[in-house]
């Protein structure tokens, strides 16, 4: 496949206390780990250090999160990145995810690197089972602050389909054994090129400001409706992993 760009819409749900919706454009940049040489681009620039690790070398980077997480590297046939590139040199990555793959082609896991608006970054580890056709299922203990309105302690839930011509990914949060909010992401792919990079450049132009304006204009919306309001802990507003 080498490198893809997936284009398509997020739609937050909250379903409790009080319903509230939103959907706007969005894309990722899917990264084939094999051909990171082949992946140059004035437009969408991707800097290792944005993500987990220290290195400048993200396969070094990523061979250390294998270790950290014992996953046996002689397992994975192939690994792709799926993440949001720079843009303007700046970039907010609300979630990233390191997609590995068996002989089979099938995705068995995800490492999903989630940040907040604290300084705070967390990867978890999240193994997937077959569910039908191209979807996989799969959940993980929440374990960092994201929102101030979404206590800090949950459960996610995703289910990933994943083909070379869409990318669809739900996840879906539960607090106390309550659904609390949905968050789905559904795209179609293009081909990584000169071309295609330069129509998402433009058509996304200030997608990473956008990100960050509507998600405090979301927060002050929840606010005026009365949502009970967290803090992060210390842990939160640290990079782990």
């Amino acid at each position: 496949m080498s490198h893809l760009l997936y284009e398509g819409e997020v739609c937050h749900k909250r379903l409790i206390p009080k319903v509230h919706e939103f959907t706007y454009p969005f894309y990722l940049l899917d990264i084939d780990l094999e051909d990171m040489a082949s992946l140059d681009s004035k437009l969408l620039r991707f800097n290792p250090r944005d993500h987990f690790g220290k290195s400048d070398d993200f396969l070094k980077n990523v061979e250390e999160l294998l270790e950290k997480f014992d996953i046996v590297q002689e397992s994975v046939a192939t690994m792709r990145f799926l993440t949001l590139p720079r843009m303007f040199n700046f970039v907010f990555n609300p979630i990233s995810i390191l997609v590995l793959f068996n002989k089979n082609k099938m995705p068995t896991q995800m490492l999903v690197e989630v940040h907040n608006y604290n300084g705070g970054r967390v990867v978890y580890p999240v193994k997937l089972i077959h569910k039908s056709g191209t979807k996989y299922c799969g959940s993980v203990l929440k374990d960092m602050h994201v929102s101030p309105f979404l206590k800090r302690d949950g459960v996610y839930k995703f289910v990933l389909n994943y083909t070379k011509e869409h990318l669809n990914l739900s996840i879906t949060l539960f607090e106390e054994n309550e659904k609390t909010l949905t968050a789905s992401l559904k795209t179609a792919s293009h081909s990584y090129t000169i071309q295609s990079a330069r129509a998402i450049f433009f058509r996304h132009l200030f997608l990473t400001f956008r990100v960050v304006t509507r998600t405090l204009w979301q927060a002050l919306k929840l606010r005026l409706k009365g949502l009970e309001f967290f803090s992060p802990t210390p842990q939160d507003q640290i990079r782990r992993y």
